[in-house]
């Protein structure tokens, strides 16, 4: 027996401004590790077009989304152009105890209440800054989703989110996705072998001590 045990899960926090390339990088992420788990969040936003209840987003109404912050049932929310948004924290529990990873895409609010959990020793944060603002603006008006007036509230909000980048471990300029993705799954990979993610090793070196005994 060499005292190896399942590792601690960690949770990777995924921050940027909108359009900055998150969401694209968060699913080339699941791609990658299969076997990372997504913390799908709940919103009491009306569903898009193609979104679907438990994929994207849990859809609450707002008091049931009150509700469970009120009983400490929400691991991190916030309020964003008259949204609420959150992390249901009973899965993300479950994850961790398994020793899976759980990828949070989360503004730079939900990122410091999950590194302020008690979860929070455990977080991995990266922020990810667009090449430059002229990009990120076209980036939302390019992919369609919003008016003209949440594209600009959006761009308006882009600058209180960037002015919290040294808040994160990992900060990246996401200025070509292919190399970006390349950078944080190095990032991961190395994260994952920190010592306090191995709760193993305590029991490794203790038969490795054992075996010295025994030769003497």
């Amino acid at each position: 027996m060499t005292g190896q045990q399942v590792r601690r899960g960690l949770l990777i926090i995924l921050s940027s401004p909108s359009g900055a390339g998150k969401s694209t990088l968060a699913r080339r992420l699941m791609a990658w590790d299969p076997a990372l788990t997504f913390s799908v969040s709940a919103t009491t936003r009306p569903p898009r077009e193609g979104e679907i209840e438990g994929r994207e987003y849990y859809f609450l109404n707002r008091s049931g989304f009150e509700g469970m912050v009120a009983r400490g049932e929400m691991l991190e929310h916030a309020e964003v152009f008259g949204n609420l948004y959150g992390s249901p924290a009973a899965p993300v529990e479950r994850a961790i105890a398994q020793g899976r990873d759980v990828l949070f895409d989360v503004d730079w609010q939900g990122g410091q209440q999950i590194r302020e959990s008690a979860l929070g020793k455990h977080t991995l944060s990266l922020f990810i800054l667009p090449p430059s603002i002229a990009e990120l603006e076209r980036r939302l008006v390019e992919r369609g989703q919003d008016s003209a007036e949440i594209i600009a509230r959006r761009m308006q909000k882009s600058r209180d989110e960037i002015s919290h980048w040294q808040e994160y471990d990992y900060v990246l300029v996401n200025d070509d996705l292919d190399e970006t993705e390349d950078r944080l799954k190095t990032i991961i990979a190395a994260e994952r072998l920190r010592r306090k993610q191995q709760p193993g090793l305590v029991e490794t070196v203790r038969h490795l001590d054992a075996e010295f005994e025994d030769r003497t």
